[in-house]
């Protein structure tokens, strides 16, 4: 019903269904790179285009947000997501950006398990945000909200887990430092995809 009150070119479900895609693309390349274990030059250059085709699309959102009248939803509501949709891929560039700096070379069965979840959590959100489209979707759309949630939930006990090995074990202070700072960024990645299931949680409430 929405979609009949915008000119194409304003169809901000459309804008979101392409600012997820560049996202899901992330999510799929992360997954990939940490299972190769060392970010090459290919890889880098792939996910670094990959983030600034996802800024390009937030910032589409955002102009057309200034310049219509008439939205979806609350406009503040367009915005933070948007904008948290973005912070996701901003992250995964970071940590891509860090793996190569800090010379990682070899995979890290750590990384590899958040690697699955964080692809797991963009997917659930990918069916939440596809389904703010249609009202009737609401039920589908609260349980990928609540999938979201339990991968974040999973992220903090891999964390934790993940810390724990290394104070155990890692006699390096070196590669401590490395490995605690990338695993660390890579449950703040399920963090912010919590952030964003909380701001489609909120669209819902609010046209309910």
């Amino acid at each position: 019903m929405f979609g009949k009150l915008f000119p194409q070119e304003f169809n901000f479900f459309e804008f979101f269904d392409k600012e997820m895609e560049h996202v899901e693309e992330a999510s799929h390349l992360f997954k990939e790179i940490v299972n190769h274990g060392e970010v090459t030059e290919e890889f880098r250059e792939k996910m670094r285009d990959i983030e600034h085709a996802g800024d390009k699309m937030a910032y589409a959102i955002i102009e057309h947000l200034n310049k219509t009248f008439i939205t979806p939803f609350d406009r503040e509501d367009i915005h933070a997501l948007a904008k948290k949709l973005d912070d996701v891929n901003d992250m995964l560039n970071t940590i891509t950006s860090r793996m190569k700096v800090y010379r990682i070379t070899r995979p890290n069965k750590y990384l590899i398990e958040f690697s699955e979840i964080i692809e797991k959590s963009v997917t659930s959100l990918g069916t939440a945000v596809r389904g703010l489209r249609n009202p009737k979707n609401m039920d589908k759309v609260l349980e990928a909200c609540k999938q979201v949630s339990k991968y974040e939930s999973d992220g903090d006990k891999l964390r934790d887990k993940s810390l724990g090995d290394l104070v155990d074990n890692e006699k390096d202070p070196i590669e401590f430092i490395k490995w605690k700072e990338i695993c660390q960024d890579a449950e703040t990645v399920l963090d912010i995809c919590k952030v964003v299931g909380h701001v489609v949680e909120t669209i819902l409430v609010k046209q309910a």
